[in-house]
């Protein structure tokens, strides 16, 4: 059974890691988050990486429901992270928008040989505000 989550749950998941963020001692429900906050951004990263590697096997094994069970997984760690680092839903959804309209889907940037040149590409100027640090 699908339970309806509102119109962004990783917004939702978003707000309340950054609500943890700054105010740790207002968030008392969230254990987990609290306790990978505080390990760090390297043990965030590694969490993203192994539930990563995680989704693959599941995926592999042909296991619909245990994907679905690590897929969150992922997209939990891999919102702590963003939140770590400052970067919203909003900006992900800006480059994936980006890319839609760069190459006509959101998918990744192509890789080239290492011999050719990239094609061109004409994108649209890319909507994300870079803080300061990031530039």
């Amino acid at each position: 059974m699908v339970h309806y989550l509102g119109p962004n749950p990783l917004r939702t998941l978003y707000d309340a890691v950054e609500a943890m963020r700054r105010e740790p001692a207002e968030a008392p429900s969230l254990p987990r988050t609290a306790k990978l906050l505080a390990q760090g951004r390297s043990r965030m990263a590694r969490k993203v990486g192994e539930e990563a590697i995680e989704v693959a096997i599941e995926a592999m094994r042909g296991d619909r429901e245990a994907t679905v069970l690590e897929a969150a997984d992922l997209l939990y760690n891999l919102t702590v992270l963003l939140a770590d680092m400052g970067i919203t839903p909003d900006e992900v959804w800006a480059e994936l928008r980006r890319r839609e309209l760069t190459y006509g889907a959101a998918e990744k940037l192509p890789k080239t040989d290492g011999l050719s040149p990239p094609p061109p590409v004409q994108a649209p100027p890319n909507p994300v505000k870079r803080r300061k640090q990031d530039k």
